[in-house]
């Protein structure tokens, strides 16, 4: 674990945007030179860094440098998101490459049966490599809902069903390993700022459309958690006060207009066929079926508000828009694009909205990455954003 202030803003910095020279952590930092080289040290000794060749620098500009880097081999992390129907895992190296992946099915969503799976799931993956049994000390779980990452609590889980389940001490107990918990959408959001579209950004979004409209907000280098575990849920942003009611008991919000089931919902009504599934009301969309179009025009409109409230609120760089709604991103990104452009304000419509299809891996990717942040117990966020 990494616990000195000045040796942990030096790994974050060469995780997300390594190697780089003495010099360059220096400056982005705000460390001196000598309490860079004092940092280094113990990391390299350690073998989390080591030193690349010397660089040449120009004529008169004195001795070459030689950057340093991270050395990805030196611990691994396993990544599970867990959903209704499988456990999806990932070995992940110190940078989040994924270097192995596996899944297995569950029957039901019982605590007690998704620790027995996830105990089964971590030994396959552990044991595809000798080096990952030996190097692994960390486990990240990505879970649907309201994440206590604290204390591994998952206070509530509508699409598991959960209440009040302590899946970290469950986990930890069952296979020996640290185990954190955390939000997934919040899961893939820390993988995108430290390793994907957010590196170097100090403000940065991530928008998940799909069967919920998810999303998490990265402010000053900090991921967003909130004064009451809850922020930036783009999803419960009300854009219709005569809108259908939201599963969270709200009326019109951008949820109950843009998720999949909502989709689906309206469709059937419109058009009778109750046996619709949601691929099948793509299709129908796709064939120009009025309702259809209707319903994914209306979600785009839906989401393009919510994404321009969220950049108008906090200003990110950069908002990427995932999740396995993307599939159908054809039948609704105008709409998207479109009201995000009419709703943002001023200065605020020249933020790009990045797409980024993501399988199901990534998601466990993001898992891990959370895993990575374990070893910062004092992470300062603006070392990995430069903000500092």
């Amino acid at each position: 674990m990494v616990s000195a202030p000045a040796e942990t803003a030096v790994l974050a910095l060469l995780l997300a945007e390594g190697p780089l020279s003495r010099v360059e952590l220096a400056r982005r930092t705000g460390l001196s030179s000598t309490a860079v080289t004092k940092a280094a040290r113990p990391l390299i000794d350690d073998g989390y860094l080591y030193e690349l060749p010397p660089e040449r620098t120009a004529p008169g500009a004195g001795r070459p440098v030689n950057p340093l880097a991270v050395a990805p081999d030196r611990e691994f992390f396993v990544g599970v998101k867990v959903s209704p129907d499988h456990l999806f895992g990932a070995v992940c190296d110190l940078r989040a490459g994924i270097r192995v992946t596996a899944s297995l099915p569950l029957t039901d969503c019982r605590p007690d049966t998704v620790t027995a799976v996830f105990t089964e799931l971590i030994d396959e993956l552990l044991g595809c490599e000798p080096e990952f049994r030996d190097r692994t000390r960390h486990v990240g779980v990505a879970v649907s809902g309201d994440v206590d990452r604290d204390s591994g609590l998952v206070r509530h889980s509508g699409l598991l069903g959960w209440s009040d389940v302590p899946l970290a001490g469950l986990l930890t107990d069952a296979t020996g390993l640290a185990v954190t918990v955390e939000n997934d959408v919040r899961a893939l959001t820390v993988a995108e700022h430290w390793f994907g579209e957010g590196i170097g950004t100090g403000y940065f979004a991530l928008v998940t459309i799909g069967a919920g409209i998810g999303s998490a907000l990265v402010v000053n280098g900090e991921l967003l958690r909130g004064a009451y575990g809850v922020s930036g849920e783009v999803g419960h942003i009300c854009v219709d006060q005569a809108g259908p009611r939201c599963r969270c008991g709200a009326h019109g919000c951008v949820e109950a207009l843009a998720s999949t089931d909502a989709i689906l919902r309206v469709v059937r009504e419109a058009t009778g066929r109750t046996e619709l599934t949601f691929e099948q009301v793509v299709e129908l969309a796709r064939d120009g079926e009025p309702a259809a179009r209707e319903a994914f025009a209306r979600a785009g409109r839906a989401i393009g508000v919510g994404i321009a409230t969220l950049v108008n609120l906090v200003g990110p760089e950069r908002v990427v828009v995932s999740g396995e709604g993307l599939a159908a991103y054809d039948l609704f990104g105008r709409h998207i694009k479109d009201a995000f452009a009419a709703h943002a304000f001023g200065a605020a419509s020249r933020c790009p909205l990045l797409l980024r299809p993501l399988p199901w891996e990534e998601w466990s990717r993001g898992a891990a990455a959370v895993a990575i942040q374990a070893l910062f117990p004092q992470y300062a966020a603006t070392a990995a954003t430069g903000s500092g």
